[in-house]
């Protein structure tokens, strides 16, 4: 059976005594290099063998791997290994790899192609896992912003619950999918949840899941919540502050207690969770006014990352426009070479309300208006070409009462930090007049 391995073996391969005579060559070796085999064995192996060190191994006793042989104007890989008993060398055995180094450089490319592919796959898994976004994706150089990106490389291996605040637009769920990316549980679940987009008669099924039977309409054997979902990822709770206190309690004890109780059920669930909550809301405001658990808060204030608004990291504007005109290039087909300096002048000067995400709709909408190969000031909307020049540049009385109604819905969810319901009672305005002129002015809440 020995006999028939050896002989049958892909690769050549040779075995000397301690004196370098050969003693075994399988068919293979023996076609290869053009002898036959009863006619090497019993001969001195530098013989038989091109180039050989067969019998140097012998007398060192050292193994030389994956080592390139010259033999009949080839290059062979061959491993030279010898074979002790009480310390001593009683054979050496002779490996053939690759009869050409060319076969070595193929299985190199094929293994970087597969290298390639795989790096690939994981791309499209993290996708479909929910993560799109890395630190690479959050443009500017500024210190703040380094600070902030530098506090997420450091939380991010952890299991501690982030609290991500910031004004709307800065970048948050950014900063959430690169923790997630960084951490440990990368290959887990990326799950986001919305609080703000749930209706309240909703939210605790949507969270915590349900039992079949739970309530008229529930599907059958029930449905999984986000948190379960989630296991052994993370969950991303972004605008947290519009949760109602009934369901801050229950989440409170998910972050206490490690599991769910889904509606109906008679047995709760353990989830292996890590919490990303977000909020454009000062919680803290909130806790003073009874409005958002004290408990609640500090479970989730255990490391805080504080996203600097745009006005605060001009610094970064040059860079993120560059960035958003080849992204928009991209996506809407209307290419220019950049912006110029009047223009720049007026972006950077801004005070940016609505921060990163209004900057990306200015230049969108700069795109379809301008005529030439770079963005000019007038090809910015009026506030914002306005926002540094002293210049009253020429506008339609439409366009200024646009202007005066986009300020004023933008001042009054500052003041009542992102409340809508609050912002439209200062308006005195109706609920669906305020969303009707905040998708007609463009508007990002």
């Amino acid at each position: 059976m020995i006999e028939a391995a050896f002989e049958s073996a892909y690769e050549g391969i040779i075995i000397t005594d301690p004196r370098g005579y050969v003693r075994m060559l399988n068919d293979t070796y023996a076609e290869f290099l053009k002898v036959k085999v009863e006619d090497a064995i019993g001969r001195h192996v530098t013989e038989v063998v091109e180039n050989t060190r067969m019998h140097i191994v012998a007398k060192t006793g050292k193994a030389e791997l994956a080592r390139v042989q010259k033999i009949r104007d080839g290059n062979m890989v061959v491993h030279r290994i010898p074979i002790l008993k009480e310390g001593k060398v009683v054979a050496v055995v002779g490996k053939v790899l690759f009869q050409d180094v060319r076969e070595l450089h193929a299985l190199s490319a094929r293994v970087l192609q597969l290298q390639e592919e795989l790096e690939y796959y994981k791309g499209e898994l993290i996708k479909h896992l929910g993560v799109r976004y890395g630190l690479e994706d959050i443009i500017g150089c500024s210190p703040k912003l380094k600070e902030v990106k530098a506090m997420a490389r450091r939380v991010a291996p952890s299991d501690s619950t982030v609290f991500i605040s910031g004004e709307s637009g800065t970048g948050k769920e950014l900063f959430a999918h690169s923790i997630h990316r960084m951490s440990r549980r990368s290959s887990g679940p990326f799950i986001k949840v919305n609080c703000a987009a749930i209706p309240e008669t909703l939210i605790e099924s949507v969270l915590f899941g349900y039992a079949e039977g739970a309530f008229t309409g529930a599907a059958k054997g029930g449905r999984k919540g986000k948190f379960e979902m989630a296991h052994r990822g993370t969950i991303f709770l972004d605008e947290i502050g519009e949760l109602p206190l009934t369901m801050q309690a229950k989440l409170l004890r998910v972050l206490q207690e490690k599991e769910v109780e889904p509606v109906g059920a008679v047995h709760p669930v353990k989830v292996d969770v890590r919490i990303v909550a977000a909020s454009n809301r000062d919680l803290r405001k909130m806790v003073r006014d009874n409005r958002f658990r004290e408990d609640l808060y500090y479970r989730l204030n255990v490391v805080t990352l504080s996203i600097p608004p745009l006005q605060e990291r001009p610094e970064d504007i040059p860079e993120l426009v560059g960035h958003f005109l080849e992204e928009l290039g991209r996506e809407v087909g209307i290419h220019v070479a950049g912006v110029e300096p009047d223009a720049m002048e007026a972006l950077v000067g801004y005070r940016w309300p609505g921060n990163v995400r209004e900057l990306k709709n200015v230049l969108e909408q700069a795109l379809h208006l301008t005529e030439g190969d770079r963005i000019r000031q007038e090809d910015l909307p009026v506030h914002v070409a306005r926002g540094k020049s002293r210049v009253r540049l020429p506008f339609t009385l439409k366009e200024a009462v646009e202007d005066a109604e986009r300020e004023a819905i933008l001042q009054a969810l500052k003041v009542h930090a992102g409340n809508r319901e609050r912002a439209i009672h200062m308006l005195g305005i109706s609920r669906s007049g305020f969303y009707h002129k905040v998708k007609k002015l463009g508007i990002d809440l």
